[in-house]
């Protein structure tokens, strides 16, 4: 009689994994990559190496990586096609109207309306699912937002006037220099003290900018225009650096717990909304914007494009800021002044000299040298 030999029944092991793994496994949905905590770094790189079965979850580094890079992408592509559509708008020679009749788009502040028109819808609906409120939930008055809200849309004003006499790489490269009036006006508004270092650093990229703005300037353009133009750029980067410097007071006055980003977001554009519509009544633009419009439809479809980018861009910024940090944000939209300065010289055929390209480079790397000491800086703490 045959005989059938039984094996032993087969159990089955769970693989052992050790405290910390798991423990950084249960709080991969947690960690924060802004806060660089020692702790969180640890259990990350004990994700990564720890064992597991044959279909392992996704690591921690994974999960910062792809949000990383959809950070990273929707910034690039939110400001450079919003970048692109700005300069293809104000520079290019459409069909000429009436009202128009060397075929220029007519009206700028239409450009900043049909942004603010969009933001304002995006942040109400941020803030209705953070908040389950629109208005309800707000500390501070909508009269709070008015200096900024006025100090941005002529900002945003004369960064569109000012393509009409300058290329958008000296724009680009012109407004690094803000840094200069953010200094005066943190001095100003709220008594803040600078090292020297921070005003050599500001001299330096102020050096560049004028080596790449000289270097740069068309054998064929009217003097004239050119000091017009960088006249429209002064006036964006003094706007613009009251309008950081006046949020940033909005912050310490009302609580950053009262007032989070998508809040600032509404007051500043509700506010925007009524002084452009004003500035667009006032100056008769709206029967010559649609007179151009029906002549140039596409325009509008630049402009819807323009406003989307603007919107999204915004989202981004806080996005990345949130997850990422202030200095990792800045190193992306720095290397996105650079991108789009390639893109704009390839696409509408601005040609740079060595001696700009020289300019360029002082002003980058005095940008990325204050990246890398903030970098440093945030470390030590």
């Amino acid at each position: 009689m045959p005989v059938t030999k039984r094996s032993a029944p087969k159990t089955h092991q769970e693989p052992m994994v050790s405290p910390k793994v798991e423990l950084a496994n249960r709080g991969s949905d947690n960690i924060s990559v802004a806060s660089g905590d020692e702790d969180e770094r640890k259990n990350e790189t004990q994700a990564l190496v720890g064992g597991g079965g044959p279909i392992a979850p996704p690591s921690d580094f994974a999960k910062t990586a792809g949000r990383f890079l959809f950070c990273f992408t929707g910034l690039q592509v939110s400001y450079l096609t919003w970048g692109y559509m700005q300069e293809l708008i104000m520079t290019t020679t459409f069909t000429p109207t009436p009202s128009a009749p060397d075929g220029r788009f007519p009206s700028a502040a239409f450009c900043v309306f049909s942004n603010r028109f969009l933001a304002i819808i995006v942040a109400m609906i941020a803030v209705r699912i953070k908040h389950g409120s629109i208005l309800q939930n707000n500390v501070a008055p909508l009269v709070a937002f008015a200096p900024c809200a006025l100090s941005n849309t002529m900002s945003s004003w004369s960064q569109y006037a000012s393509l009409r006499y300058v290329s958008f790489p000296v724009q680009t490269v012109f407004k690094s220099s803000k840094i200069i009036p953010v200094m005066v006006m943190g001095k100003f508004l709220k008594g803040t003290n600078y090292p020297y270092s921070q005003y050599l650093e500001a001299l330096l990229i102020t050096v560049g900018v004028a080596i790449f703005s000289i270097a740069s300037k068309r054998s064929n353009s009217d003097t004239t225009t050119e000091i017009i133009g960088l006249l429209f750029m002064c006036t964006y980067i003094t706007f613009d650096s009251f309008t950081s410097q006046w949020q940033s007071k909005v912050y310490d006055k009302y609580g950053k717990a009262n007032v989070d980003p998508y809040q600032m977001m509404l007051g500043v554009n509700s506010s925007a909304i009524v002084m452009t519509t004003m500035g667009l009544i006032a100056g008769g633009d709206i029967p010559k914007i649609i007179e151009f419009f029906q002549v140039n439809p596409n325009v509008l479809q630049y402009n819807i494009i323009t406003a989307i980018t603007s919107a999204s861009g915004q989202l981004f910024i806080y996005t990345t800021i949130k997850e990422f940090g202030p200095i990792v944000f800045t190193v992306i939209m720095t290397t996105r002044q650079m991108m789009s300065i390639c893109i704009s010289s390839i696409l509408f055929g601005h040609t740079m000299t060595w001696k700009a390209a020289v300019g360029a480079t002082l002003v980058f790397g005095v940008l990325f040298y204050q990246i890398r000491k903030k970098y440093i800086a945030s470390q030590r703490k």
